[in-house]
């Protein structure tokens, strides 16, 4: 196979090229690719639970995407070339093929998700799960490794459907059910799947609840997402959901990602409640149950969002490392150390509940807003009544600088050092201690409060920066001090801020 196949690791995850229809995307992640992974993951987890191939029972889903069914039938046929008994759950969402490790009458020694969430129709990748949850980013550089010297034939192979979805469904009922004390027959509710895997959720979980679901849009699959990229984190797609829900009249917006595992939601009045105030609703939502517990966030969460947590709800606040599986690790070794760390989130809308087994579940997360919004309903409240004390920044964009050497880890190492170095000696400047990722920085220019985070991509040749200010005009004044730090600087492109 060789060392190529090792590009396609993309952190915990494998991504890759799955089709042509991009000019100068030239496809990486081929069918042969594919079934020497399927091999390869059932070698892997034959030593991780210590059973024979033979005796591994492993399951394979699917998002839309056109390439998916080609690519899990080659994962299925490198599996079973090495006699393990697949399974095959067709259209899934990521967070429903964990459940299948662990649920009831499934229990797979491991599954495997053919997604690659909200990136274009050419891309796919895969997710690795086992009873412990998701493989991390060792696991998936072994799993390659083995891949990379595999010799696989295509196998002729039979695999057993298996109706996953209707089973998860199910499950997501009876927590709202319980939830409620009954049906949702007093809820209208606009769920927009962006043509991912997430239509049932209004069609299998909240219609037979009795919610009207009438307004909902683009619950069909399509690989080819015709109509917005299903993303909570996408312009386009939010106003598209705004809108709806605006001109439906509805009590309630719930959005997800191609998978499922992410979502956000919004207001009866069109409101989003995405990044910043997704992170605050899913906190607040555990706050009662968790009393002073710990929230482990992404790193570009704002300041306002952290005197919330802490000074409105009670709750302790780790701003971690941007990277989903990042902050779901660390609230799992904090919980390991003793600490009440309920909630691991990313303001990208990745939520995972200490409760719901750590798993980040853009479903779990829609079960418990639209369980909170019903019973506020009964009290003449909408779910905005929950964050209402969450300020919002005034101003916060997003600037990505391309590192333009060979060496760019370097580079971008070395600016981070000097901006560490800078702000202590630069008035109006202070650092933001402790911090894990970049080099976060909190400033008060003219009158002006805000923050600014400079840090490496996890994968690519670029240097994100983030800044917020909690007046107007304050990021202009920040990014003026910050052109002046990089000018002359070489090995990084900062004509954006030109």
């Amino acid at each position: 196979m060789g060392k190529e196949i090792l590009k396609l690791q993309n952190g915990s995850d494998i991504r890759g090229i799955a089709m042509n229809g991009v000019e100068g995307e030239d496809v990486n992640l081929t069918r042969y690719n594919a079934l020497a992974i399927g091999a390869a993951f059932a070698h892997w987890l034959g030593f991780k639970v210590g059973k024979n191939s033979f005796d591994l029972k492993i399951c394979v889903g699917r998002d839309p995407r056109i390439t998916g069914p080609d690519l899990a039938d080659a994962l299925m046929s490198g599996m079973a070339y090495l006699g393990v008994q697949v399974s095959d759950a067709g259209l899934a969402s990521t967070p429903a093929m964990y459940m299948s490790t662990i649920m009831p009458y499934y229990e797979f020694d491991g599954a495997i998700m053919v997604t690659a969430s909200h990136l274009p129709f050419n891309r796919n990748g895969f997710k690795f799960f086992t009873a412990e949850g998701g493989l991390n980013k060792a696991d998936i550089t072994e799993v390659l490794e083995y891949a990379a010297s595999a010799h696989i034939l295509p196998f002729e192979y039979n695999a057993e459907s298996v109706n996953l979805m209707q089973m998860y469904a199910a499950h997501l009922r009876s927590m709202i059910s319980t939830g409620v004390g009954g049906d949702l027959s007093n809820m209208k509710i606009v769920v927009d799947a962006g043509n991912g895997a997430g239509g049932f959720f209004a069609n299998n979980v909240l219609a037979p609840l009795g919610a009207d679901i009438s307004g909902s849009q683009f619950l069909d699959p399509d690989g080819t997402f015709p109509n917005h990229q299903p993303n909570p984190e996408n312009k386009e797609a939010m106003e598209s959901i705004c809108r709806q829900v605006c001109e439906t009249g509805a009590d309630l917006g719930i959005i997800f990602d191609t998978d499922v595992d992410r979502s956000a939601a919004v207001t009866s009045k069109g409101q989003p409640i995405s990044r910043n105030a997704i992170v605050a609703l899913a906190a607040a939502i555990g706050a009662d149950d968790y009393p002073g517990g710990t929230v482990v966030t992404d790193s570009i969460t704002s300041n306002e969002l952290h005197t919330f947590l802490e000074d409105n709800l009670g709750l302790k606040h780790l701003r971690y490392k941007r990277g989903y599986k990042n902050v779901i690790n660390k609230a799992i070794e904090l919980s390991q150390e003793g600490e009440n760390a309920f909630l691991a989130i990313e303001t990208s809308g990745h939520a995972a509940y200490s409760d719901n087994f750590y798993l980040d579940d853009g479903a779990f997360l829609a079960v418990q807003t639209i369980i909170n919004a019903a019973n506020l309903k009964r009290e003449g409240k909408g779910i905005e009544h929950m964050i209402a004390d969450l300020a919002e920044p005034a101003e916060s964009v997003e600037i990505r600088f391309n590192l333009t050497t060979d060496n760019f880890s370097e580079v971008g190492d070395k600016i981070l050092e000097d901006m560490n170095t800078w702000a202590g000696h630069t008035e109006g400047l202070s650092l933001e201690l402790p911090n894990y990722e970049g080099v976060r920085i909190n400033y008060s220019l003219d009158g002006h409060e805000g923050w600014f985070l400079l840090r490496k991509s996890l994968h690519d040749p670029v240097m994100p920066l983030n800044v917020e200010s909690s007046s107007e005009g304050g990021v202009k004044l920040a990014l003026a001090l910050i052109k002046k730090f990089l000018e002359g600087r070489e090995g990084i492109d900062i004509s954006v801020l030109s």
